[in-house]
């Protein structure tokens, strides 16, 4: 595990899960948000953001975390993962954590609401054209992650769950 995919939800706490992962790993955390969202929370134009994965992927370890929905060019990062781990939560879970974190603009909302049935096909059919070779983990609940990550800080072999 040196390249290191986090997909899901948002709000389904994936960036929470990078910092754990980087506690374990020692493998540095590259918090997508922070280079995609330009000030005002203006997405970065396609071309572009190819073109800053493109740079950020050329790194030998790391841990991306984000999943930028509709603006996401995906298949940049999933090409040069080892790992891919997919949060899979449900939309009541994330909408609780959402709604506790900070107040989010409509189109977050949107996208939440319509993941399920828009967002989650497109990325697993990414996953299986982009990393097919990579080692692929989905989770559909807290529990089966902490076992998950209990299991990686043990030292042991992890599993999907």
């Amino acid at each position: 595990m040196q390249r290191v995919v986090i997909l899901g939800r948002g709000a389904s706490g994936k960036s929470a899960l990078a910092l754990e992962l980087a506690k374990i790993t020692g493998l540095p955390v590259i918090e997508l948000d922070k280079f995609f969202w330009q000030p005002g929370l203006v997405a970065t134009p396609r071309d572009q953001w190819i073109t800053i994965q493109q740079e950020l992927v050329e790194r030998e370890r790391w841990i991306m975390d984000g999943d930028l929905g509709p603006y996401d060019v995906v298949d940049v990062r999933l090409r040069a993962a080892d790992t891919v781990i997919f949060l899979d939560f449900s939309l009541v879970r994330c909408a609780w954590r959402a709604i506790r974190r900070s107040p989010e603009r409509a189109d977050f909302w949107r996208w939440l609401f319509a993941y399920r049935r828009r967002s989650r096909p497109l990325l697993l059919r990414a996953v299986a054209a982009y990393a097919a070779k990579a080692d692929f983990h989905s989770f559909r609940s807290p529990r089966a992650l902490k076992r998950f990550v209990e299991r990686l800080a043990r030292g042991s072999s992890v599993g999907s769950a």
